[in-house]
């Protein structure tokens, strides 16, 4: 016979068909259930959004927690006073430690192998400051001019705090992006002067918008754009803090290592020379953000495996209605199944025929699906305001998984079909 029935798709010959003729074929038969084949490629639809979108939050968080971790230093270790609660407290510390001291500094700076640079921290919240804030009263931190290397700052007016300045005790000071906009305005500062408590200071410099934070002060976390950065000889000579009777001399030490240099390796260092000094008092915390990093690279692995996982299901669902819809059309075309085994279709022929009518369904689903993860992530990042970045890698790894999602659901259902008696198909009603 070299016609099919009408009605019924081409009979098999002895060569097996193209693939293009396998495509045609079901591509016709799902045109003729459009709905049902539209609904049961939603499920793929949203499941490789999902995962897409899933996978574009994790990308788009892990990259925001690296940069922020990398502007701290992955070079850096810093330290930081404990604050004391009470005068009770305080002197029961004093017992036992002399707190964090500029001792300490000078005696990290000669056992530390490997430490490039150093710079201590002092805070101090102002009282007062000429011209008015427009916002938030700025902190006010004595600090080297090593701390601009250590924290990676970046200047967009004028200059940094030099070692002559702190060698001298200038009465100058660099403002951050914030401060500089809340005291002066949007012109430019350099030469200008502010009154900070009772100290005039000329400002020098201005840093461009930074990310991260200046450390604790007073066990604080301080945002290094408002603030206002001065030599620390300036600050102990000049500035007296009626909060330090509580407080150690320094509120923290920044230290930078030489490249090559194990961080951790060092922190320990680090730890154990000031657990000699203050005799184990505990006073003081060490962090560390190369470990950090790697804590929070960890992390969002996890995260991101959690939130795959939960999108994964929408892609199991779409595998089961694929199976479903499969399963239906075997019933339903049972009579056609038995007149083409009856015309010369091998079973093979007939597993490849719903195999592949599953697999157009799934890879179809997984190619809108892309669109739709593509729009989603999308409007997280719009609407929450939050980074997202669409990979090529989870796009694949998505578009993959869909079409794997149709062949291994439509396995069951092509099988089945395959195995009909010709005899009783051709008996069906």
């Amino acid at each position: 016979m070299s016609a099919a029935a009408p009605g019924f798709p081409r009979p098999v010959g002895r060569a097996t068909r193209g693939l293009f003729s396998d495509l045609g074929e079901a591509f016709g038969n799902l045109r003729a259930q459009k709905t049902r084949t539209l609904l049961t490629a939603l499920g793929i639809v949203f499941g490789v959004g999902s995962v897409i979108a899933m996978l574009s939050i994790g990308a788009g968080a892990r990259e925001q927690s690296l940069q922020f971790i990398e502007r701290l230093g992955v070079r850096n270790i810093l330290v930081d006073s404990r604050p004391m609660m009470s005068p009770e407290e305080r002197q029961q510390r004093r017992r036992i430690s002399p707190g964090l001291t500029e001792r300490d500094v000078r005696v990290l700076e000669a056992n530390v192998e490997g430490l490039d640079v150093a710079s201590p921290r002092r805070y101090l919240h102002p009282a007062r400051i000429l011209p008015k804030p427009a916002g938030t009263i700025p902190g006010l931190f004595g600090v080297r001019a090593s701390y601009e290397a250590i924290h990676n700052l970046r200047v967009n007016e004028g200059r940094f705090l030099s070692t002559g300045d702190d060698e001298a005790a200038s009465a100058v000071c660099v403002l951050g992006i914030t401060a500089k906009i809340n005291l002066l305005g949007y012109d430019a500062a350099a030469g200008k002067h502010i009154k900070v408590n009772d100290t005039w200071l000329q400002v020098v410099g201005v840093l461009a918008e930074q990310a991260g934070d200046a450390g604790s002060g007073g066990g604080r976390t301080i945002d290094r754009n408002n603030a206002i950065f001065i030599p620390v000889n300036t600050f102990r000579y000049r500035f007296w803090d009626s909060s330090s009777f509580l407080k150690d001399e320094l509120d923290g030490v920044d230290l930078r290592l030489k490249p090559g240099v194990d961080s951790v390796v060092a922190a320990k260092v680090v730890t154990a020379i000031l657990n000699s000094t203050h005799h184990n008092a505990e006073d003081f915390t060490v962090t560390i953000p190369a470990a950090l990093l790697a804590q929070q690279k960890r992390t969002q692995t996890i995260f991101t495996y959690v939130m795959v996982a939960i999108a994964a299901i929408s892609l199991l669902v779409g595998g089961i209605g694929i199976m479903n819809i499969v399963l239906a059309t075997v019933m339903e075309r049972t009579r056609e199944i038995g007149i083409r085994r009856a015309i010369g279709a091998r079973r093979r022929d007939i597993v490849r025929q719903f195999l592949t009518e599953s697999s157009v369904i799934s890879v179809a689903g997984g190619t809108l699906g892309i669109g739709f993860g593509l729009f989603l992530s999308w409007v997280i990042a719009q609407a929450a305001e939050w980074q997202t970045i669409v990979t090529v890698g989870s796009v694949l790894v998505a578009f993959g998984v869909s079409a794997a999602v149709g062949i291994v659901f439509g396995i069951y259902p092509a099988v089945k079909a395959a195995q009909i008696d010709p005899i009783d198909a051709l008996r069906y009603e």
